[in-house]
């Protein structure tokens, strides 16, 4: 493997112990992978701040210890509390301190307290074509495919050692070639009652999530008022059913302005065609409770909400208390607009309990659990039954909504 002065200067310790003990370990994955060389990452974005074990402190106490600092621009995920609000919290007292500890730890690093699935939210949005090492999988398929930025699947701890370094592996999803469609997903039809793009976006999502894994696809066929919003529940969903970390949406994506150019010159492997009656049976089996079913909470934001998502849902707060527990999960920086705009007081008045730092599938939250739960994002549907160990119900924001007020399952 080809390495720089700078790299050597780092493997030799020259820029303290924690950056040292970060190269080797960065060297011996380009190694594994088979990257031929180290280049400059622009930023990064950490996964391993949410509280998995005692092995998750260590190592980050062990980069602290040694006098550790990122150099590059570094945001946070999620943690496994809202630092802000840690009364919510309602699991259990050891791991929601062990958590709290580790979210700090990594601030002491350096790192931006954003806490956040959604970094691509925040003043620390990639620039198109940014070499960067991002971590957790929504945010790795939003960077590729609609900022354009480069990244390839990092995980728990290498993602950190990019930081530390300020290098990343030269490999993969890094390299143009790479980058090309090899699955062509054609959307032949929308269901015609539904009156926005996400519920398409997110049967889709879906879709290439199940039938194309870790492969790359060109969709054809989305609708063309798809927001920067609906793409981010087609990757959420995409990366949760399957492994994928980039796709191309012909007219909607940057490095597809034609489907010629999603394939770069090349043909597809496969097309798969997707009727409206396809995107109705996949948008029916994300619940696992039919209509009419009693509700004991409602959680929308998995990613995290964003300006555009809370001015559509400060409409449909009008009217009466919601019946069972809404949570919106949502980002620091998203918050500090939503207060700016004048937005807090209706939510609490509306009896909204606003998630920050966190989200409500991946830690104990929500307050009542006896019944089934509702959510209008694809990814917490696919993943809340088996994290949570729950009866889930998908809707639209207009339904979640309408279902929270209604106390059971309501389809407008």
């Amino acid at each position: 493997m080809e390495l720089s002065e700078s790299d050597r200067a780092l493997l030799a310790g020259e820029q303290g112990e924690a950056a040292r003990f970060a190269m080797g370990l960065l060297v011996r994955f380009a190694e594994a992978v088979g990257a031929p060389r180290l280049v400059d990452a622009e930023c990064a974005h950490i996964d391993g701040c949410l509280y998995h074990g005692q092995v998750s402190l260590d190592f980050v106490e062990h980069l602290v210890a040694l006098g550790g600092r990122v150099r590059v621009p570094t945001t946070l995920n999620v943690g496994s509390v809202d630092l802000i609000h840690p009364e919510l919290f309602i699991g259990d007292p050891d791991l929601g301190t062990a958590g709290a500890r580790l979210m700090r730890a990594h601030e002491e690093l350096g790192c931006i307290p954003s806490f956040t699935c959604a970094p691509y939210q925040t003043l620390y949005r990639p620039r198109f074509g940014a070499q960067i090492a991002w971590a957790e999988s929504n945010a790795i398929v939003f960077a590729n495919s609609v900022i354009g930025a480069r990244t390839e699947r990092y995980g728990d701890f290498i993602d950190l050692c990019c930081a530390v370094t300020g290098r990343v592996p030269h490999y993969g999803l890094h390299l143009t070639e790479n980058r090309r469609a090899t699955v062509v997903v054609e959307v032949e039809a929308v269901p015609p009652e539904w009156d926005d793009a996400g519920p398409a976006c997110v049967a889709v999502g879906h879709a290439v999530g199940r039938r194309c894994g870790d492969r790359i696809a060109a969709i054809v066929g989305l609708p063309a008022s798809a927001t920067e919003d609906d793409l981010k529940a087609l990757g959420a969903t995409a990366a949760s059913a399957g492994s994928v970390a980039l796709f191309h949406a012909v007219g909607l994506t940057p490095e597809a302005p034609t489907l010629e150019a999603a394939l770069q010159g090349g043909r597809p492997e496969e097309t798969i065609r997707l009727a409206a009656d396809d995107l109705r049976d996949i948008v029916r089996r994300l619940s696992t409770v039919p209509e009419g079913t009693a509700l004991s909470a409602v959680s929308l934001g998995t990613p995290h909400f964003s300006v555009r998502e809370f001015e559509r849902l400060m409409p449909l707060l009008d009217g009466p208390a919601p019946a069972v527990g809404l949570y919106v999960n949502t980002g620091r920086e998203v918050m500090a607009e939503v207060r700016a705009r004048g937005w807090e007081d209706r939510l609490n008045a509306a009896g909204v309990t606003v998630v920050l730092d966190t989200c409500t599938y991946v830690t104990a939250i929500m307050r009542d659990l006896s019944g089934a739960v509702m959510t209008n994002s694809g990814k917490m549907a696919y993943y809340a039954p088996g994290n949570l160990d729950i009866e889930i119900a998908f809707g639209s924001l207009a339904d979640c909504v309408a279902s929270a007020r209604a106390g059971r399952v309501v389809r407008l």
